[in-house]
């Protein structure tokens, strides 16, 4: 039984046309606001243009024998749509709800050739989900049915209706392939340039260990060393005058004292160069986490300090020991937490230090006490190795080190320092 329609809808075989039922479906947790607003408009339009189509058989052919399965198809049509976009599962579930909606609209377009434009989502599904030559197969197949469905629609031949169809589905086909295989070779490109980036850090930052190495090796080397070599020589020969010229003895005895103090001086010049730039020049570490949280407030993430208690002159290493540790939580926490937030907080106690760093990350599971596993541990070796650096560093003074965190909720690491003399924990 024919059904002419007074003016049938064009096919519409866009691939990025409304209607995809598998839109966001072969990457569940992948999809970016923009996928899921997209995936939603178009399951919208495809449930508004079914709709319509649905009502124009209606009003058109509503006492056909054939609308009660015009109708049932169509619901089922539109149930599969909106639970794929409910629910997008995964890649063999797109397929499944693909072949679903295949089978439906094939039965829908025979039964009434006006629904032939409904091969907008199964275009762009196929598109999507199937290997390339699958999708082309099953485009073809669906154009073939368009132009069928256009010719029993029409009252006479209409070349339109012979070549549109395919025409627009390989235009549409072409453009979709070159558009994912360029996405493709861009992501390549990025890829390497990564990759390339990567290797390019790790390069600068063996160059710039070998080249501190070499420079402390000369340090030493022109200031340790050679005062150690003159002092050896003048000992040996004062211990050859002792007997003989005690006078001559005693002064290369005083001129080697006076390399050792020149030699102690140049010492703590070295460990004075090693320690930590930002308590340089006398600066105390109040001051120094201030200017480290100010440094660290960019690209998103927001570093605040406070401090509480008496401003206490910390010995230098333990200033260095906190300011380090300062350093190394608030790069995990850049790195590994996404918060937007950190708050630096030094409270000074009358024979305690604690630094506590605080942020509002995806926080993680805190580590058991004793247990090896480390959530904020860098596999870079160049870079340190988070929790477990920052627990030995503060061993070495009596400190310790206590994690709180939930995910969800971010972090708060405890950095605690005792000021009077302690025995440090056996390793």
């Amino acid at each position: 039984m024919r059904h002419p329609d007074d003016h049938p809808q064009p096919p519409c075989t866009s691939p990025g046309s409304p209607g995809s039922p598998a839109s966001g479906a072969f990457a569940p947790g992948a999809q970016t606001r923009d996928d899921r607003l997209l995936s939603a408009l178009l399951t919208t339009a495809f449930v508004v243009l079914l709709a319509g189509a649905l009502l124009r058989y209606v009003l058109k052919h509503g006492d056909s024998d054939r609308l009660p399965w015009i109708v049932g198809l169509s619901v089922v049509l539109a149930v599969v749509q909106v639970a794929g976009q409910a629910r997008p599962g995964s890649r063999r579930a797109g397929r499944v709800r693909l072949a679903v909606v295949v089978a439906c609209w094939v039965v829908v377009v025979l039964l009434a050739p006006s629904f032939a434009w409904c091969a907008v989502p199964l275009i762009h599904t196929a598109l999507r989900l199937l290997p390339t030559r699958s999708a082309v197969a099953l485009v073809t197949a669906l154009a073939t049915l368009v132009v069928l469905a256009e010719l029993r629609l029409a009252d006479g031949f209409d070349p339109n209706h012979l070549l549109l169809p395919p025409v627009v589905a390989a235009l549409a086909t072409g453009v979709f392939v070159y558009l994912t295989r360029e996405a493709t070779r861009r992501q390549h490109l990025i890829d390497d340039l990564v990759r390339t980036r990567r290797e390019l850090a790790a390069t600068e930052r063996r160059e710039g260990t070998l080249a501190e190495r070499q420079r402390l090796s000369r340090e030493i080397h022109d200031s340790l060393a050679q005062g150690l070599s003159s002092q050896n020589m003048l000992l040996q020969a004062a211990d050859r005058q002792w007997d003989t010229a005690p006078q001559a003895a005693r002064t290369h005895l005083r001129t080697a004292a006076s390399i050792a103090a020149h030699g102690l001086t140049e010492a703590r010049r070295l460990v004075h160069d090693l320690a930590p730039a930002d308590l340089a020049e006398g600066a105390g570490l109040a001051q120094a986490l201030a200017t480290l949280a100010a440094r660290e407030s960019r690209d998103g993430l927001t570093v605040r300090f406070h401090a509480e208690g008496p401003d206490t002159h910390l010995p230098d290493q333990v200033a260095s020991a906190l300011l380090r540790t300062a350093q190394g939580a608030l790069a995990n926490i850049r790195e590994h937490s996404g918060a937007r937030t950190a708050a630096l907080t030094l409270t000074c106690l009358d024979d305690t230090v604690a630094l506590d760093v605080a942020d509002d990350g995806r926080g993680f599971p805190a580590p058991e006490p004793g247990g090896t596993r480390d959530p904020l541990g860098d596999p870079d070796p160049l870079r340190g190795h988070g929790l477990p650096a920052i627990r030995a560093r503060l061993r070495q003074l009596g400190g310790t080190l206590a994690v709180e965190s939930t995910p969800g909720e971010g972090a708060v690491l405890t950095a605690t320092i005792p000021l009077t003399p302690a025995t440090p924990p056996a390793p």
